[in-house]
C-alpha cells in the first residue's frame, strides 16, 4: 500500500520514461542480461550490446520480450538511456572507445569495481574515485549517473520471480537524469529508485556490492536494500 506521504512528497514523483531507448553496454554479461529482461518484460525498447554484434543479436533472441542486439557503438548511437555493464576490467576501454556516440546521453553506471581473494569480495578505489567518476571523467559531454548496483543477477533472470523486492539508490549531479533513472527502476515491479547523492557519494555505495557478496555467502541468499522511512 502506498501512504498518503509517499503520494504527496514531490520528491517521490517520477518522469514517464515508457518510450526511450534503453541499451545496456555488457548486455550479454549476467547482470546486462537481467536488467534488460527485466525492462524489456515492463515494456521498454531495449537494445543489448557487445563487442561482436553477432554474440549480442543471440543473446538477445534468447531474452526475447523484443528485445534487440547489436554492436556496442549502435547502442550507444540509438539509445536515450545506456546502462554500463560491462567488467570493470574494460570499463575505461569501452567508455573510451565510445566517447562521441555517448554524448548528450544519459549514462547509467551500474559497475562495481571489486577485487577477489581467500577472503572473499573486497571493495577496489578507482584512482578518479569510483566507476561512475570515472565514467564522467571520460565521457565530458555524457550525462553520467550510478544506479543498479545492488541487484541479483540470478533473480532478475529468473522469470519466475516476478518481483524484485529492492529499492536501487541513483546518485548524480544531474537531477533530470537522476529522476530519469528512478522512472525506470519504477518500471520493474517492486523495485522503487531513490535518490542517494551526488556523484562523488558514488564509491561507498559501489563497495557495499563486497558486503552484499558476504551476506549471499553466509546466508544462502540474494539480497537487496530498502531505504527506511522514505
Amino acid at each position: 500500500m502506498t501512504s498518503l506521504d509517499s503520494v504527496t512528497n514531490p520528491a517521490h514523483e517520477v518522469p514517464d520514461v515508457s518510450q526511450l531507448v534503453v541499451g545496456v553496454l555488457g548486455g550479454t554479461g549476467d547482470q546486462g542480461r537481467g536488467l534488460a529482461l527485466r525492462l524489456a518484460k515492463a515494456g521498454q525498447q531495449v537494445i543489448i550490446g557487445s563487442r561482436d554484434a553477432a554474440r549480442a543479436g543471440a543473446s538477445a533472441a534468447e531474452l526475447g520480450h523484443g528485445v534487440r542486439g547489436a554492436d556496442n557503438a549502435t547502442v550507444a548511437w540509438e539509445s536515450d538511456v545506456v546502462i554500463i555493464a560491462v567488467p570493470w576490467d574494460g570499463h575505461a576501454a569501452t567508455l573510451t572507445a565510445l566517447r562521441e556516440e555517448l554524448a548528450g546521453k544519459i549514462v547509467v553506471d551500474c559497475v562495481n569495481p571489486l577485487g577477489f581473494d581467500k577472503q572473499g569480495a573486497y571493495a577496489l578505489k578507482p584512482e578518479e574515485g569510483s566507476a561512475a567518476q570515472q565514467a564522467a571523467a571520460l565521457l565530458p559531454d555524457s550525462r553520467v549517473t550510478a544506479a543498479f548496483h545492488h541487484l541479483s543477477a540470478v533473480l532478475l533472470q529468473d522469470e519466475s520471480v516476478e518481483t524484485i523486492d529492492t529499492d536501487v539508490m541513483v546518485l548524480g549531479d544531474d537531477r533530470e537524469a537522476t529522476d530519469v533513472v528512478r522512472g525506470l527502476a519504477a518500471r520493474i515491479p517492486g523495485m522503487r529508485g531513490v535518490y542517494a547523492g551526488r556523484l562523488r557519494n558514488a564509491h561507498q555505495v559501489e563497495a557495499l556490492v563486497a558486503n552484499l557478496i558476504s551476506v549471499n555467502r553466509r546466508y544462502k541468499a540474494h539480497a537487496g536494500l530498502r531505504i527506511t522511512d522514505v
